[in-house]
């Protein structure tokens, strides 16, 4: 018999939400390409560390070649940029009935539903602070924004009972009909974290300074900009607030923004972001490409132009492949962009 709720990719954000899941007693099944990981979560169980949690689940895991049967409420937990792979892999598991929950960073809610269809395809947003530590080890850093939402907006038995599940993670999930705004307000948001991955230094401690300010201000107007004309109505969360970064809006409002971010990311004992992580840590590529390569793709259609954005894409590459460290100095080439 299938499992209640398969986990595809049981790192950070599959991994967290997955043992919640576990020990609330639902049936999980994880599903993670690293063997290693797989090994540690069948032996030993599922450690969930951090100052939100501490706490141990024991649980099945599988390689994806190993998976069989069918399920009807899958998520999809791995990079964006692995995301087309991954939901060819997950497609022939899921059931006719079932669905597909996209817990990521992005706007893979289109790629999904290319393959499987959008009535299969949910939407969701999440702003909660996690890394995969080691094999069967990940750390749940800090609270942040849960949202779940129908790709067409409609309230349906379907939605409610998955925002039910999200509210056993955590009791402040939200259920939206606009899930594309959370989306593309946290792409904005994401560019910012991007620009803040060109450093060595914290999230919080790159926000703050004043030298920064108008680069960030610029870049997520920049993003933003390109939302809108894309017709949608951007959602605020955790302190960012969209509306501060709109056309017309005031340079004070927009720094104030800033200042909740600050305060935001200060209460959490993630200090860095998953970027930073996989450029200073983990040696990988980023999800650069598959969240911030939309943007300017729209914008070229659009008539947008984004040559912060672009700018940025590219200084995310040299430091990917080793022309560029993880400086301040980096981050002054993205500033370079702004006009004189």
């Amino acid at each position: 018999m299938a499992a209640e709720l398969l986990i595809w990719g049981a790192g950070a954000i599959g991994g967290t939400v997955g043992a919640y899941w576990r020990r609330a007693g639902h049936d999980v099944l994880f599903v993670d390409r690293d063997a290693d990981h797989v090994a540690a979560i069948n032996r030993d169980g599922l450690k969930i560390t951090g100052p939100i949690a501490e706490f141990s689940v024991k649980a099945a895991a599988l390689q994806p070649k190993d998976v069989t049967g069918s399920f009807e409420t899958a998520f999809l937990c791995v990079k964006a940029l692995d995301t087309a792979s991954a939901i060819a892999a997950l497609a022939p598991f899921v059931a006719a009935n079932g669905c597909v929950v996209s817990l990521q960073n992005g706007l893979n809610e289109n790629v999904i539903a290319a393959k499987i269809g959008a009535k299969r395809t949910i939407g969701a947003f999440i702003n909660f602070g996690a890394d995969y530590l080691s094999p069967g080890v990940v750390h749940y850093a800090g609270r942040g924004a849960v949202v779940i939402g129908e790709l067409d907006g409609k309230k349906t038995p379907r939605i409610e009972a998955l925002h039910r599940l999200m509210r056993e993670f955590d009791d402040r999930a939200i259920l939206t009909t606009n899930i594309w705004g959370y989306l593309w307000g946290k792409l904005a948001y994401g560019a910012i974290l991007f620009g803040t991955a060109l450093t060595n230094d914290s999230i919080a401690d790159c926000l703050a300074a004043p030298k920064y300010r108008p680069l960030f201000v610029a870049l997520a107007r920049e993003v933003e900009e390109v939302g809108v004309s894309s017709g949608v109505k951007l959602e605020s969360f955790d302190g960012f607030d969209p509306a501060a970064f709109l056309p017309g809006a005031s340079d004070a409002a927009a720094h104030a923004s800033l200042d909740d971010q600050v305060t935001h990311n200060r209460k959490s004992a993630k200090t860095h972001t998953g970027i930073w992580r996989d450029l200073a840590v983990r040696k990988r590529r980023t999800e650069v490409d598959a969240q911030l390569g939309p943007i300017v793709e729209t914008g070229k259609a659009q008539g947008i132009p984004t040559p912060i954005t672009a700018r940025l894409v590219e200084l995310i590459h040299d430091i990917e492949d080793g022309r560029r460290p993880l400086a301040w100095e980096t981050l002054d080439e993205l500033a370079k962009v702004l006009p004189r």
